[in-house]
């Protein structure tokens, strides 16, 4: 197929078939596609409905974001991982206020400099909400390109990922650039899909030479498998008489950048100088069963142990620190392994296993 010929067939396509009930594609803003886009990386559709509908209740407006505590943000992203896109969010937010005075940038190359937004991202807010001719790369469309020209190697590698935009830029029309990359994002979605595409449904089956050669599948090259290592914490989850939990909030760099975590320990000996470090006294401990949490680089073991706190302060002196009421949660962003312990440890308080 030629350029033209590829591009009308994927916009016949999506006239008929293409999905255009999602709420992102409402009201269509530069601020709404963002933060869809931002939601949908590393993100399935179905989950990020819900978030992005809570999100936008919260936070209508790119002032708003750029205004809102950053407690609450990440209160809104708790879930969703990958918590860098949400302060990376607030940032660019704040400098859209600042530096371009509250107006998403029409230029691919000042979208492209804020924190966050690389060339995919960029080129959907710009196609998507200002109907710029800009080709896009993410998850799904990589797999329909890798396909359609049998792309040999690993798209995370330059070389192989540079050969993809090159096919992604001589494929996007001049015309209905904003249907177009939705069109395209929508057949990677529905029927050009990991594993069993509906390769007879495809309006691009005649000329995809991964379909011509039988070895959909094959194509995108995967990555090469590593083995993720292994590491270990111990997390109590020490808790006073009305019930609530201790908890720090971890620095604004490194994993779970600013969410409110339990405390980590390399054993159950630390316990003691943690307890003594908030002048808690402590009683009886039960071990709950172990957590595993995978990251994208390795894999944390959490070994939880729930601690009975006999006496403590009425207030943690440090800014840093909190009584985590779990019968009336404040609005916190915590890690999503942190957030099924809390549910353990409710559930093992309100049977009374520890007394």
């Amino acid at each position: 197929m030629s350029p033209e010929q590829f591009s009308s067939a994927v916009l016949q396509w999506y006239d008929l078939h293409g999905r255009k009930d999602l709420p992102w594609q409402q009201d269509i803003t530069p601020y709404r596609v963002w933060v869809s886009e931002i939601m949908l990386q590393q993100t399935q559709v179905g989950t990020v409905l819900g978030y992005f509908d809570r999100f936008m209740a919260a936070l209508p407006t790119v002032r708003d974001l750029a205004e809102a505590p950053e407690d609450e943000v990440l209160h809104l992203w708790t879930g969703l991982g990958y918590y860098t896109r949400a302060r990376n969010l607030q940032k660019t937010a704040r400098l859209i206020m600042s530096e371009h005075a509250g107006e998403f940038p029409r230029d691919l190359e000042a979208l492209i400099a804020l924190p966050g937004i690389g060339r995919s991202t960029a080129g959907a807010i710009a196609s998507l909400s200002m109907n710029l001719r800009a080709p896009i790369l993410d998850g799904n469309v990589k797999r329909v390109l890798a396909r359609y020209v049998a792309q040999e190697g690993y798209p995370g590698e330059p070389k192989v990922a540079q050969q993809l935009w090159d096919v992604a830029e001589r494929f996007t029309p001049q015309q209905r650039v904003n249907n177009y990359t939705q069109a395209m994002m929508d057949l990677g979605a529905t029927l050009c899909t990991r594993s069993k595409p509906s390769c007879l449904l495809c309006p691009l089956k005649t000329g995809c030479q991964a379909h011509l050669l039988g070895l959909e599948i094959r194509y995108p090259v995967p990555k090469p498998r590593k083995t993720l290592p292994q590491k270990r914490t111990l997390m109590p989850i020490l808790a006073n008489h009305a019930g609530d939990i201790l908890l720090y909030r971890r620095p604004s760099s490194g994993l779970w950048g600013g969410l409110w975590s339990l405390p980590e320990l390399t054993d159950l000996q630390e316990l003691e100088s943690l307890a003594n470090s908030h002048q808690l006294d402590i009683g009886p401990r039960q071990q709950l069963a172990e957590l595993t949490h995978t990251f994208s680089h390795f894999q944390l073991a959490i070994d939880p142990w729930l601690v009975r706190v006999t006496t403590a302060p009425a207030s943690v002196a440090e800014a840093d620190w909190l009584w985590y009421n779990l019968a009336q949660p404040p609005r916190l962003g915590l890690a999503a392994p942190v957030k099924k312990l809390l549910k353990r440890a409710a559930d093992a308080l309100n049977a009374g296993e520890l007394s």
